[in-house]
């Protein structure tokens, strides 16, 4: 009987690893969003109406001759709000409320300070969202994309010298997760005789999972 001889290979299956990679890009902001309100209270809603929009143009007419442009003023909301006592388990009635409320963008994030304190001076009372914010994006968050995947490979790296694999350079597959809203960090910005205001940085994060065969 004959048998013919068969060579065999034996198969080894490919082994991977998974690795997150993080990156980070620190950024100042580009402009800053406020808004400026102006609260005032009486018996009849007349009498309170015109005693805000009054102030209230006080208030735009004192922002408008620090530079910024009018059509960066606009109006967010208008409310008349009736006000009510309770007083031995009774509902009372105590007059009306008007609150006028203006949004303001301002480029200069440096004069956020000397506009409240302009704002208030002039018969503002209430500020409120302040919120920093930041221009083209999205070229920060290409920087940090490239951060994140030099961070995955070298954790691959670390792990294959640690380890003492044979790991491959090129990885088999990376996927992108979900960018998170950019953060701001916050630091106590120098005033002089102004309110200060923390002007810090927006941190803009990319993360990537990448996939590496070894």
């Amino acid at each position: 009987m004959y048998y013919a001889q068969v060579n065999q290979q034996t198969h080894h299956p490919s082994r991977t690893m998974i690795v997150i990679g993080y990156g980070q890009v620190m950024a100042t902001p580009s402009s800053v969003q406020l808004q400026i309100e102006v609260q005032t209270q009486g018996n009849h809603v007349q009498g309170p109406q015109q005693e805000n929009a009054a102030i209230m143009n006080e208030v735009m007419q004192s922002l408008i001759a620090l530079g910024i442009p009018r059509e960066q003023i606009q109006t967010a909301s208008y409310t008349i709000t009736p006000l009510y006592n309770f007083e031995d388990g009774k509902q009372i009635f105590n007059g009306y409320e008007v609150v006028n409320a203006i949004s303001v963008n301002v480029s200069d994030t440096n004069d956020l300070g000397l506009i409240i304190d302009t704002a208030v001076e002039n018969g503002a009372n209430r500020i409120t969202n302040i919120q920093f914010k930041m221009d083209h994006t999205d070229a920060y968050y290409q920087q940090a994309l490239s951060l994140a995947l030099q961070n995955a490979q070298l954790k691959a790296k670390t792990i294959a010298e640690s380890m003492h694999l044979p790991l491959q350079p090129l990885p088999v597959e990376i996927v992108e997760e979900q960018a998170n809203t950019p953060i701001l960090y916050r630091s106590m910005a120098v005033s002089s005789g102004i309110t200060p205001i923390e002007q810090g940085q927006i941190a803009i994060d990319a993360t990537v999972r990448v996939k590496f065969q070894y």
